[in-house]
């Protein structure tokens, strides 16, 4: 059965945008037939642990004789990489949190971006993800308009580019909505039909995504 891995990060379980995008997206997914199934992780509500020992970023082949990791650590770390090679296609929503990803998402990075396990440790390694649709949706609640002062404070997208895109291969479609704090901050205020027009837009195009994947 075609499997979606639905994931997010935001900290506002009631009016985040990331999370109603990527949900939107599953549920586009949902409709295509009762085949088409969820896997759920949310990293808010159920947040993985920072990473017990920077062993964790090695394969259990790559360690050196002094490196030791605890059996429960390496079980949980081989459970969230099962769980993404089991998926068909995966959704993460990523709101912008200090201009980067959430650490509750940067804890979950830290669990797949493994040399010699889903990126390669050497040229020519194997990715095992290589093509696998990914969908990012990032939400930004402020503007990084090209020429502005802002233009290179969004410090989040490269890391899902460079570690989901580049270093485990897979096919990225990135999604972005900007001034997402345009109902909250009076400096914003003149950008709310344009945060409403995007988020939009942003939908629909999610919601055409989900019925291609896969």
């Amino acid at each position: 059965m075609p499997t979606l891995l639905h994931i997010d990060s935001s900290a506002d379980l009631a009016h985040s945008r990331s999370r109603a995008l990527t949900a939107a997206f599953a549920d586009a997914w949902r409709a295509r037939g009762p085949e088409y199934t969820v896997v759920r992780r949310d990293l808010h509500t159920d947040p993985l642990p920072h990473l017990e020992t920077s062993a964790l970023h090695w394969a259990a082949a790559d360690r050196t004789d002094e490196e030791s990791v605890d059996p429960q650590a390496e079980a949980l770390r081989q459970a969230v990489i099962d769980e993404l090679l089991g998926a068909d296609v995966v959704v993460i929503g990523a709101p912008l949190y200090n201009y980067t990803v959430p650490s509750t998402l940067k804890a979950w990075i830290d669990r797949v971006h493994i040399p010699g396990v889903l990126a390669p440790a050497a040229e020519g390694d194997a990715q095992p993800l290589a093509g696998r649709p990914v969908v990012t949706v990032v939400s930004r609640g402020g503007t990084y308009d090209v020429g502005t002062p802002t233009e290179h404070w969004d410090h989040g997208s490269p890391v899902l580019e460079i570690v989901l895109g580049r270093a485990l291969g897979m096919r990225q479609y990135p999604v972005t909505v900007s001034a997402t704090l345009s109902d909250r901050l009076p400096a914003l205020a003149p950008m709310a039909d344009h945060a409403a027009a995007e988020f939009h837009d942003a939908r629909t195009t999610l919601e055409r995504l989900a019925t291609t994947l896969g």
